[in-house]
């Protein structure tokens, strides 16, 4: 627990690091669902497109449009190697979910390395720090499009969040049939590629 106010916000990246939404303004004890409801609700929120979906941590509901791991099963990326390869199709939908999630991962990476007053305890009042946050976003973008950063070759992976934070969610058992049939699509595809 920390003894200062933190903050939690939802952001999505491209696969070229930028950060292509955000919303920043909730504090750090809020549940990642939540954020999520508050930012599909909002007018000028997440808006994903039909037949699209963004990936989601374990930390959200299954829904359409959210692309989340399977629960319970092997997820990150150093539970597998060639000795411990993925032995259905969940584990190896999970291990191609956390290969693609390494990106907000270097995304955040990078940003926290560029911007070393994410390290310090903050001093601002809450909505300075929100605003800080959203300034220091919009430089990271900036620097990717016009200038060179030698912070974007250090990869950092973070712990998964629990889930069961008191937040009522409910799962879709559409959107989780959707999720399966591509697991197995991808496990009966897998043939002799490597992983």
């Amino acid at each position: 627990m920390k003894h200062y106010t933190s903050q939690n916000m939802l952001v999505h990246a491209d696969f070229d690091m930028r950060f292509t939404n955000m919303l920043a303004r909730w504090e750090g004890p809020a549940h990642d669902a939540s954020i999520l409801g508050d930012s599909l609700s909002r007018l000028d929120g997440l808006q994903i497109p039909e037949g699209k979906f963004y990936l989601g941590d374990a930390g959200y509901a299954c829904q359409p449009g959210i692309l989340l791991p399977f629960r319970k099963t092997r997820y990150h990326l150093n539970e597998f190697s060639p000795r411990h390869r993925p032995r259905n199709a969940k584990e190896l939908f999970n291990l191609r979910h956390s290969s693609l999630r390494v990106t907000i991962e270097r995304a955040f990476a990078a940003l926290k390395n560029m911007f070393k007053v994410f390290d310090q305890k903050p001093f601002h009042t809450f909505d300075t720090q929100v605003k800080l946050v959203i300034a220091c976003c919009i430089l990271h973008n900036w620097i990717l499009g016009w200038g060179d950063d030698e912070f974007f070759d250090e990869v950092v992976t973070f712990d998964e969040v629990e889930t069961g934070h008191g937040v009522n969610t409910c799962d879709n058992d559409a959107w989780k049939e959707k999720r399966q049939e591509w697991a197995d699509a991808i496990w009966e595809a897998r043939g002799n590629t490597t992983i």
